[in-house]
């Protein structure tokens, strides 16, 4: 691919992490590997070649077989720094830069900065999530490396004021809303860790999705599967009715509204948000503790595993040739398939759960891969040698 081909990739890794306590944050631990793992999975499929720019941990950063680059002047300076740093290394027309500690970031996001780029003729492309600017994750052309020198000989430390004297586009990613999550305080990566896993059913209107749960959570209960669900409403909708106390108060100007029996409790809430929120955010309104998995029903833009459910009478495309993120089909007949998936058989229940106990089982078996890996990274997370490592001056 074109945008393979002229992009280098620097992963931010260079920071203090005040916020952390000073743990390195490329190598906490995220669902059983180090948060580097992540950014490297989503990224080096995009590029050419990756870089990392690290102060510290560098035998650590040097283990993953990539170029380890130590800021071009002094050490924590800020990801200015890295920028300049990364683009004195680079060899590509374009050099992509991430966080180390953005751990979903868009599958698409080379290809989609690089072509807003080269139709704005800028320099700089930096995604925007829908809310706000997000400045560690841009695509900037290798000869703006003179321009960032002389604002740093300036000490000028600020991405944002660099960013407004270039030639500049924002890049719309709020289809991605969840893509951006990152890690800035030892309370984010733990509550990342706590959310249970989430498989969605993708599916056009009509398919049978809400029919297929049905079916499906008496028999994962019945395993002992703890399961909540979040489902996409794209209409007005409302949980309670006229009459009824909780209604009524809502109505009256509550702007939430709990209300609770021995058996159970519901809390509604009233915001004006004008868009649909994010996964996420529904994602962590609920108690994560007390769940192994999520079904969710809607959301077919954020990235997370989905099963495609299809049936020929429906008279729709199939969905899995475009989303990287559907993991298996389940169909109501033998079907070709335009990429190597699991197909099943969507009126056969116990095959259906099955699949979904083995992608649950899943999680459990990379972890217990991962503990030797990370017991090595852990004995050398001090940085103490300088492994693999390219140095310069600004």
């Amino acid at each position: 691919m074109r945008s393979t081909e002229q992009v280098t990739a620097v992963v931010l890794a260079g920071g203090m992490a005040r916020r952390m306590g000073g743990v390195d944050k490329g190598w906490a631990d995220l669902n059983g590997k180090p948060l580097i793992h992540h950014v490297l999975d989503r990224i080096l499929p995009q590029v050419s070649r990756c870089l990392i720019n690290a102060n510290r941990s560098l035998d650590a950063y040097g283990t993953l077989g990539l170029p380890v680059v130590t800021d071009l002047e002094g050490g924590f300076e800020g990801p200015l720094m890295g920028i300049a740093t990364g683009l004195h290394h680079a060899t590509t027309e374009w050099v992509l830069f991430v966080p180390c500690d953005g751990p979903f970031l868009p599958q698409e996001l080379v290809a989609r900065l690089l072509a807003n780029a080269e139709q704005a003729d800028a320099d700089i492309a930096v995604a925007h999530d829908g809310k706000r600017l997000q400045p560690v994750v841009a695509l900037i052309r290798c000869n703006m490396l003179e321009s960032v020198r002389v604002v740093l000989a300036k000490g000028e430390r600020k991405i944002d004021r660099w960013y407004v004297q270039q030639r500049m586009v924002e890049v719309d990613f709020s289809d991605y809303p969840d893509a951006f999550v990152n890690v800035n305080r030892k309370d984010d990566i733990a509550q990342l860790q706590q959310v249970p896993k989430l498989l969605g059913l993708a599916a056009w209107s009509g398919t049978g999705k809400t029919t297929l749960l049905k079916r499906l959570l008496p028999e994962l209960k019945a395993r002992g599967i703890r399961v909540g669900v979040i489902k996409h409403a794209h209409h007005q909708f409302d949980v309670d009715h006229p009459g009824k106390d909780s209604y009524e108060l809502r109505h009256a100007g509550a702007d939430q509204m709990l209300i609770c029996s021995a058996k159970r409790w519901a809390l509604m809430s009233e915001e004006q948000q004008g868009t649909m929120p994010s996964l996420s955010s529904m994602l962590n309104k609920l108690e994560h503790s007390k769940l192994d998995l999520v079904m969710v029903e809607g959301f077919k833009k954020a990235a997370f595993p989905k099963i495609e459910l299809y049936r020929r009478e429906v008279n729709k495309p199939q969905l899995h040739g475009d989303d990287e993120n559907i993991i298996a089909v389940a169909s109501d007949e033998t079907i070709q398939l335009a990429r190597d998936l699991p197909l099943l058989d969507l009126n056969n229940t116990e095959g259906i759960v099955a699949f979904i106990l083995s992608y649950l089982n899943e999680k459990g078996a990379k972890e217990e891969a991962n503990k030797e890996t990370a017991a090595k990274v852990d004995a050398i997370k001090d940085g103490s040698f300088d492994c693999a490592v390219v140095g310069g001056k600004l």
